[in-house]
């Protein structure tokens, strides 16, 4: 039996069609999350704690719900987030509870999307970590967004 070369390329040509098909499909990480995190084994916490785009996206909410206007840079005592000493613990459960109901009369698990908590809890997670630098660079980027009273939130 003779295999002639258009026989080889048309083989060729449908398996790159075949595995190309494959490759489109995207892992964009876990759905949005519609709940708090579920323990500190929950596979999402990963997802929004070691992402920069998940983070710094947290720290865009956190200028935009005027959350800065009390933890700054200048706060001081349990309002400074800076010092990674946390009233409420400092895991990734807990600052979550913390945010969502921890500042009450607002629950803000009733006014904030839960992708939103999950993106302001990372970031506060993240805080800790920021250089004079850093903090430099994240409000030169955030001039010019709304800002507490400037935004009214996203639309439900």
């Amino acid at each position: 039996m003779r295999i002639q070369r258009s026989d080889v390329a048309a083989g060729l040509m449908a398996g790159l069609l075949i595995g190309g098909c494959q490759r489109e499909a995207r892992n964009l990480g876990p759905a949005l999350p519609q709940t708090a995190p579920r323990g500190s084994i929950d596979p999402r916490i990963r997802f929004y704690q070691d992402d920069a785009y998940q983070v710094a996206q947290g720290g865009r909410y956190f200028d935009w719900y005027g959350c800065a206007s009390c933890h700054g840079d200048n706060a001081s005592d349990t309002r400074n987030l800076n010092d990674h000493r946390w009233w409420h613990g400092g895991t990734f459960v807990q600052v979550y509870a913390a945010i969502a109901k921890g500042h009450r009369p607002l629950e803000y698990d009733r006014r904030v999307p839960a992708e939103q908590l999950w993106q302001l809890t990372a970031y506060v997670r993240d805080l800790s970590q920021h250089t004079p630098e850093k903090r430099h660079r994240l409000a030169v980027d955030l001039v010019g967004e709304p800002q507490e009273r400037n935004w009214s939130g996203p639309a439900r």
